[in-house]
């Protein structure tokens, strides 16, 4: 499931990657460039909980493959032909197949790691590696033949198809949604000792979590861009630039996975929230190539809270797993690609400086939104049903 996660998510790195060669080959601003993340999150912003809702009452263990199949035939024709409608269109189809991935497969990750914090930082980890592998896979696959090589880009597909299907193959029957943990075979009475939603402290994660992902997708979208500016180093110093803030997701997520052994959540992610304000000053007010080490602090507090956003949600709504997985994994990740243009129109206005110096504040007003929240009591297994005392010795006469 890892593996595939990755897989599925060099999708979402991609866009981003592919954003330098668009603006240099097709002469693009960078409002028009920023538009193509936002085609590629508005659609998934809108349909991602619904694929949580419906996972939540089905499960539909065949998206995964499927939707990896989807999310990479976008991508890979998103360099054939000159025209941005076309463009816009395929990189949001693109879009689409990785909002239908992910709800589902985070409740199957959850039912394969049994509710492991660590197992399921393991799990991001492969999202984060997926990210990171984006900017050199699309500059290596640029370099073969321009933006007319994109459809080289489906190759990840394939293999995430296949990765998924094998997953699936091992784990058997895919987990009864509704349960907790998604046990297979849980009833009702057990299902309903899981514990009450709580809408309140969910909805105060989910705020935080759109702060975290406007800061992210700003920064990843313009980075490459900006560190150009910044270092003086060219397109090797712009894609180092994207490729360290995706690659220090990874040590982030294994940290979050292990910090959470020992800590509250909650504590961790408030701590993580107050070092991203830190580390975002840092990338956009210090110049020259100390600004690649505060791209990797950036990474590091952006993603150590990645997994623990996942879980914390999924036990804020014990019920309905899968809606939990399509908010935190999709929709609030998604939403930050509407900031996207707007960072765009004000740098074509002034500066890319001046359009990302408000993201400096964004990680404090999540932090406010994290400041009274309490963590949550997981879901413990299902048990059985109460036993009537006066038939507690009987013998089993069945």
């Amino acid at each position: 499931m890892s593996l595939g996660h990755a897989c599925v998510d060099v999708y979402q790195g991609a866009v981003a990657a592919l954003v330098p060669y668009f603006v240099s080959e097709r002469a693009y601003t960078y409002a028009a460039a920023s538009g193509l993340v936002l085609a590629a999150s508005l659609l998934s912003s809108v349909v991602q909980p619904l694929f949580g809702a419906l996972t939540d009452k089905w499960a539909m263990p065949w998206l995964l493959p499927v939707s990896a199949l989807v999310g990479g035939a976008g991508v890979a024709m998103s360099g054939v032909g000159g025209s941005y409608a076309v463009t816009l269109c395929v990189v949001a189809v693109s879009g689409i197949g990785v909002a239908a991935y992910h709800p589902e497969a985070a409740r199957v990750a959850r039912h394969a790691s049994r509710g492991s914090h660590t197992a399921m930082g393991w799990f991001s980890l492969g999202g984060n590696l997926g990210f990171a592998t984006a900017p050199p896979l699309v500059a290596a696959v640029i370099a073969v033949g321009g933006l007319g090589a994109t459809p080289l880009l489906v190759v990840p597909a394939l293999a995430g198809a296949a990765l998924c299907a094998a997953a699936l193959r091992a784990l058997g029957t895919p987990a009864v949604p509704g349960g907790p943990d998604s046990v297979p075979g849980a009833t009702a009475t057990a299902t309903a000792t899981v514990g009450r939603d709580d809408w309140a402290s969910f909805a105060r994660l989910s705020g935080a979590v759109v702060c975290r992902s406007i800061v992210f997708v700003g920064l990843s979208t313009f980075i490459s861009l900006y560190a150009r500016q910044r270092t003086d180093g060219g397109e090797v110093s712009g894609t180092a630039a994207l490729f360290v803030l995706y690659l220090g997701g990874a040590v982030g997520t294994v940290v979050g996975g292990r910090l959470a052994t020992r800590h509250r959540r909650v504590a961790i992610v408030r701590w993580s929230y107050v070092l991203t304000v830190l580390a975002v000053a840092g990338v956009v007010l210090v110049p020259g190539p100390l600004l690649h080490l505060f791209v990797a602090l950036t990474s590091v507090g952006l993603y150590v809270p990645f997994s623990l956003h996942v879980t914390l949600g999924q036990d804020y709504l014990p019920r309905r797993v899968g809606t939990a997985g399509g908010v935190t994994l999709g929709l609030t990740v998604s939403i930050g690609g509407l900031a996207g243009p707007l960072v765009g129109a004000v740098a074509d206005a002034t500066t890319l400086q001046t359009a990302l110096a408000p993201l400096i504040a964004l990680p404090a007003v999540g932090w406010l939104f994290l400041r009274t929240l309490r963590e949550p009591v997981a879901p413990g297994p299902p048990t059985a049903p109460p036993t009537d005392p006066r038939t507690a010795l009987e013998p089993d006469r069945r």
